[in-house]
């Protein structure tokens, strides 16, 4: 059994591995924070939640967490070591930093995304992934049903073919989030130190670490992440003008600080969070895109597509306005598709045990595969799957592992992006 321990939870992630109960966690959990007011608003939110998932008539949690506050609380957590796993989801400037300290205290930790703001990061990143205690990062996105499929059928040479080399990106992804949404039911508050992307980290370091991992999945059949770098070839990222008013429905604060002035204009903060980037990995071309919009739309919320072009089919994975905000996954087979058909059948046949229900409807462009609906259906159902995945490789799974060189090689390609994008100019 793990006694889970917080260090200064400051973004709703950290609460979100706690939405269910797991077999290997105690109900006991400790939370390490500065004295208030340094710790205050952000635990008393974090609290809030963990009470919320306690109370709800289905599948309730029976969290006990015991908050300890106080000066230092990092070296209070080295000292007393209470349990053996940190989750770490807040500041994100510092966050590697943190995660160094108790990597070599000898604590395994587990970090919300993103890891480096800076370059000047990438060092710790390293260190952390190198041996020792083991250091993962939350990547929801691995534990989508249609993610799998996704990949699985870009993996099968008689569905997919290869992927496109012909000078076009092979793979196009893009997501859209919202600075203003809902958690759990509930509108979400983030502290003001989201808007400060030298804090939270800009376009580039935040979501596009989502994206390379999904695209690094998609070429896991082409070699392992450790062979060969990738080549970039783009980097560019651009504001979100965020009004006043949203600010303040947001954070709660009346005003932007004083430490925003410099990207405040007007009554508007120019908020750094879009951005585009281009490379080539093992020979295929990718290209990424992401936006922060200000609030999520009525009965929806954040939009992802992605696309990956094969030789046999090209595969897209939605979710959106013309989804309905459900994920939908289609197979469009390049050449009338009869054996590409034959050989989906047989595929789905053999993924069926581990999905029952798992089929393909055949429409006029190609297949519509309905996958059926599991734990990781939600996004925030996955953040509890990225704990198992954690708390299950530390049960004597060889580290590093091929997760770890795939993490290293994103962020060294993504440091490598944030010095280009000091060099392009915006849109």
């Amino acid at each position: 059994m793990h006694t889970l321990t917080f260090l200064e939870p400051g973004h709703f992630h950290a609460a979100l591995t706690l939405r269910e109960r797991h077999p290997l966690v105690r109900d006991e959990i400790v939370v390490y924070v500065p004295a208030a007011p340094g710790g205050g608003r952000e635990v008393v939110e974090f609290l809030d939640l963990l009470e919320a998932f306690n109370g709800r008539p289905e599948r309730p949690t029976r969290w006990h967490p015991v908050v300890r506050a106080g000066p230092e609380p990092l070296a209070r957590l080295v000292r007393e070591r209470p349990g053996d796993v940190v989750i770490l989801a807040g500041r994100n400037d510092r966050k590697m930093a943190l995660a160094r300290r108790l990597h070599d205290a000898g604590l395994h930790v587990l970090a919300d995304k993103p890891w480096m703001t800076t370059a000047a990061a990438l060092a710790d990143v390293r260190h952390v992934l190198a041996g020792g205690a083991r250091t993962m990062e939350m990547m929801t996105g691995r534990h989508a049903a249609t993610a799998h499929l996704a990949e699985r059928l870009v993996r099968e040479p008689e569905i997919f073919g290869t992927f496109q080399t012909d000078g076009a990106p092979a793979i196009r992804l893009a997501s859209v989030h919202h600075l203003e949404k809902s958690v759990n039911g509930a509108p979400l508050r983030r502290p003001p130190w989201y808007f400060d992307v030298r804090v939270q980290g800009d376009g580039l370091a935040d979501i596009p670490t989502h994206l390379v991992d999904q695209a690094q999945r998609f070429l896991a059949g082409q070699g392992p992440a450790s062979n060969g770098a990738a080549e970039l070839l783009a980097a560019r990222r651009w504001p979100t003008p965020v009004p006043r008013a949203l600010f303040t429905r947001v954070t709660g604060l009346a005003d932007f600080p004083p430490e925003l002035g410099a990207v405040v204009d007007g009554g508007v903060l120019a908020y750094a969070g879009n951005a585009e980037l281009a490379f080539r990995l093992r020979g295929v071309g990718v290209h990424i895109t992401t936006r922060w919009d200000l609030t999520e739309p009525a009965g929806g919320g954040d939009a992802h597509s992605a696309t990956v072009e094969g030789t046999e089919s090209r595969v897209r994975l939605e979710q959106g306005p013309g989804t309905g905000f459900r994920r939908r996954l289609v197979l469009e087979p390049r050449r009338g598709g009869s054996a590409v058909g034959v050989a989906l059948e047989r595929a789905l046949a053999a993924w069926r045990p581990e999905y029952p229900g798992l089929a393909a409807v055949a429409g006029p462009g190609g297949y519509e595969i309905q996958v059926p609906a599991g734990p990781g259906t939600a996004h925030e159902g996955q953040f509890p799957l990225v704990l198992d995945e954690f708390l299950r490789g530390l049960e004597g799974e060889p580290w590093p592992d091929e997760r770890a060189a795939a993490t290293l090689a994103k962020y060294e390609l993504l440091a490598r992006a944030f010095a280009l994008a000091e060099t392009t100019p915006g849109a």
